[in-house]
């Protein structure tokens, strides 16, 4: 059973139907990638300078933030606590959109992303991304792929058993100053907290830290994905949008802060090609940096594909965690192969042991567990995909 623990985040402020095609973003002009198989060399990606004018924060980062009182969060079994371990659940990308909008008329017997929920909620903490701005304002993007939904989704996700969402990615800031807005007072009301998105770069980047079990963790989020939205919409001093992680000096700085608040800190982050199964060399090396500034697990999504997880020193690195409650089908590779990735930490931030569910996209763009056979393959396809990461096994 879930129980709630103390809990702090940082201050906050206070649809449309597609044609089922690839998602969070989709093939466009400036993103659209060959796919490539493991063992295939890295590609290059965005530099991680920030371009001119795009509000980004200084080089010094935000502070971090204060420790507070806030929205309980956190969950678990009675035993454990200091000491012991903790699990932690991690999903890919969501959407409310197209066929997944009648999902949020789900109820708490049928939740919005369905029977995998029971995965979610057995886990001490559960998180995933949001993939959309939460408005029914503003003006759409000079982009392809737009996408957007209601408060309810963060309510419906909370029934669903996810703990933590993360909405710094491409499609957060889709309907301009309005939508942001709306998406800002939607994180203020939300029953569960929301990280990646402030109106501010000190918010945007601030983790949200909670003690779960008597193990304190912090959890934040950044964008790599090098597009409209981290070029026009990137939070700033005084300026409202995503974290960005390609201001590297900011994101290390976040995590630093976090390092001081919390022995588990967990970094989530949008990244990768889409399409492609192996990680970029800008993925690869900001990895590197954020194992190095003290980060217990780097995880993230964005290719619409699965890529390989494993240990880099003692930090945990799972490069892609593919779509999940998915809008539309997609034209790349394996993007229906899906699953939670569960991982037990330890009190003092070890990574002792991963397990992975496998799940597979149905008609209706709800992850459903496999069984038998089919989640045996589907083991096996996701361990091989660690072949090009130049990761380790995880201990067992």
């Amino acid at each position: 059973m879930r129980r709630a623990t103390v809990g702090t985040t940082a201050a906050a402020t206070a649809v449309l139907l597609f044609t089922a095609v690839a998602g969070c973003g989709g093939p466009s002009p400036s993103e659209d990638r060959a796919a490539t198989t493991p063992g295939a060399s890295p590609t290059s990606a965005a530099p991680a300078s920030a371009p001119p004018g795009s509000g980004a924060p200084d080089p010094a980062g935000p502070s971090p933030a204060a420790p507070g009182s806030g929205t309980p969060t956190g969950s678990g079994t009675a035993d454990g606590g200091a000491g012991g371990s903790i699990t932690v659940a991690f999903a890919g990308d969501v959407h409310f959109e197209g066929r997944t909008a009648s999902r949020l008329g789900a109820g708490k017997a049928d939740t919005a992303l369905g029977p995998i929920s029971a995965t979610l909620s057995t886990a001490d903490l559960a998180v995933l991304n949001l993939e959309t701005a939460i408005t029914s304002r503003g003006k759409a993007e000079s982009k392809t792929y737009t996408f957007r939904t209601t408060p309810k989704a963060l309510e419906a996700l909370k029934d669903a058993g996810v703990d933590v969402v993360s909405q710094a990615n491409n499609h957060a800031v889709d309907f301009g100053p309005d939508g942001l807005a709306d998406t800002l007072a939607a994180k203020a009301a939300s029953p569960i907290p929301v990280v990646g998105i402030g109106k501010d770069a000190e918010e945007a980047y601030a983790p949200h830290v909670t003690t779960v079990r008597g193990v304190k963790v912090a959890v934040l989020a950044a964008s790599q994905v090098n597009e409209i939205t981290n070029q026009k919409w990137r939070a700033g001093a005084r300026k409202p949008g995503i974290a960005s992680a390609l201001d590297e000096g900011a994101l290390l700085h976040a995590v630093a802060g976090a390092k001081a608040q919390a022995s588990v800190v967990l970094v989530y982050l949008h990244w990768g090609d889409e399409g492609v199964a192996c990680p970029t060399r800008a993925q690869t090396a900001l990895a590197k940096k954020l194992a190095d500034a003290g980060a217990t697990a780097v995880v993230g999504t964005h290719a619409h594909t699965m890529l390989g997880a494993g240990m880099l020193g003692k930090t945990y690195v799972a490069y892609g965690f593919g779509n999940f409650l998915w809008y539309g089908t997609s034209n790349y590779t394996a993007s229906d192969e899906t699953g939670v990735t569960t991982l037990t930490v330890t009190a003092d931030g070890r990574v002792t042991g991963e397990a992975f569910t496998p799940a597979h996209i149905d008609g209706r763009g709800v992850p459903v567990p496999q069984t038998g056979n089919a989640a045996k393959a589907a083991q096996q396809r996701r361990d091989g995909l660690r072949g090009c990461t130049g990761l380790a096994a995880v201990p067992k």
